[in-house]
């Protein structure tokens, strides 16, 4: 039985007291999969569209924001709940658990004989979403020290960069990779997805082998259920904490539309030149992945400043370089041009940025005994996120153009500059400490 106050170090990361070097590494690899089986969805889904079903291109974006909609209708409903259950049962079976409901959509989504079948799916992806993203952030939150929480944070960055990289990329190349081994366009998109499941299931596996188990708190520290479903929330009266389920709100809100419209945005892009469903599917899927590049190296450059200073100015500086990201992209008109990498660069830089500025702040900023719950009302403003810009972001791609969704973001990036700025100045601990010395 480990020793409960004794701490123990991965690499440079010290760990929470408890928390074994074992759990450590497994919440990496944990890391490395959890965002990259997620987003898969949104590349198969595109394949899916195209080659299984032959939607028309002119609604392909009205559907996908449409399809994401409903899943963030149902994310909305569960996260809280589902943070509860961490709170009450322990971590390592509900993030498994997840995994596991992510498998059986990958089983049934290339079995859609139709658009309205894919709803259907979407819920189960959506119960899967909850536990994985939900499991992912609070044991984030658990497992570092304080000194190393920005470091923890960016290295899980990195991790989830490298695994939507390889997974987009790997596993995003696997239709064509079947095409060409000579089955057809549908065996080929079910085989890649049926992979994709059994990936989901072994990692699900890893899990419950080697995460902590048992509850994060004593039991006679646990709060009632009633006070963790109240909790989540009412630590929004702490400005901070406020300022952090806004980030979330954006957070999700740019990885979807990066997600969804930058793939579908090359991946018409690509069709319009003449390319053929698997072909244009890669192409998008290539813009996504130099994205994600350019996150992956940023994180480990931003993530030690994040350490260094107040994490709400960090925040401010998150905003301002997702703003700069999504904004830019009123200079690009053809994501397959010779100079577009330089836009997707920046896209992703800003889109990272703002995931490790949010966790970073969240992750200081709640309480040890209602983490979960708090980590679910961070979830739920990111599943708001969502819902509100994706079925916008969708509407705007078909009517006005495929650049829209993306400044949306953009302008909504530079509103909570401000309001991090406004934070910083008026509720950050040193401001506070001076307005309580005035007052004396």
């Amino acid at each position: 039985m480990p020793d409960l106050d004794r701490t123990y170090r991965i690499g440079p990361i010290h760990l929470a007291p408890s928390v074994l070097p074992r759990n450590g590494w497994t919440f990496l690899a944990a890391a490395f999969f959890s965002i990259g089986l997620m987003i898969f969805i949104s590349i198969g889904q595109t394949y899916i569209l195209n080659e299984h079903l032959g939607v028309p291109e002119s609604t392909q974006g009205a559907i996908s924001g449409q399809l994401v909609f409903l899943t963030e209708i149902v994310t909305l409903l569960l996260f809280l709940p589902v943070g509860v259950l961490m709170d009450r049962i322990g971590r390592r079976g509900v993030y498994a658990a997840g995994f596991l409901f992510l498998a059986l959509t990958y089983v049934l989504y290339p079995l859609a004989e139709s658009v309205e079948a894919l709803y259907f799916y979407r819920v189960l992806y959506a119960i899967g979403v909850v536990a994985v993203a939900g499991g992912l952030s609070t044991v984030l939150a658990d497992y570092p020290a304080e000194r190393s929480r920005g470091k923890l944070v960016a290295i899980v960055g990195v991790m989830s960069g490298l695994g939507i990289v390889l997974i987009s990329q790997g596993l995003g190349a696997m239709p064509k990779v079947f095409t060409g081994a000579g089955f057809d366009g549908v065996t080929a998109g079910r085989l890649t997805h049926f992979i994709v499941a059994g990936l989901a299931v072994a990692v699900a596996l890893l899990l419950l082998w080697g995460l902590k188990p048992g509850l994060p708190v004593r039991l006679q520290d646990r709060p009632s259920v009633r006070e963790l479903f109240v909790g989540g929330f009412a630590h929004g009266r702490n400005p901070r904490i406020l300022l952090a389920y806004s980030s979330a709100f954006i957070a999700r809100g740019d990885q979807s539309v990066n997600a969804i419209f930058l793939v579908l945005w090359g991946t018409l892009a690509a069709k319009a030149t003449g390319m053929e469903s698997a072909s244009a599917v890669m192409s998008g899927t290539l813009i996504f992945v130099m994205a994600q590049i350019s996150a992956l190296v940023w994180a480990p450059v931003l993530g030690p400043l994040l350490d260094r200073i107040d994490r709400v100015t960090g925040l401010a500086i998150c905003m301002a370089l997702a703003a700069l990201g999504n904004l830019s992209l009123l200079a690009l008109e053809d994501p397959l041009s010779s100079y577009g990498p330089i836009f997707f660069i920046l896209l992703g830089i800003g889109q990272i940025s703002v995931y490790l500025g949010g966790q970073s702040l969240i992750g200081q900023e709640a309480p040890a005994g209602q983490r979960g719950s708090v980590l679910g009302a961070f979830n739920v403003a990111g599943a708001i996120g969502i819902l509100l810009i994706t079925p916008v972001g969708g509407y705007l791609f078909d009517r006005v153009d495929p650049r829209a969704p993306f400044i949306v973001v953009g302008v909504i990036n530079v509103l909570l500059v401000f309001a991090s700025i406004y934070v910083r100045m008026r509720h950050s601990p040193e401001s506070q400490r001076t307005s309580a010395s005035e007052r004396v």
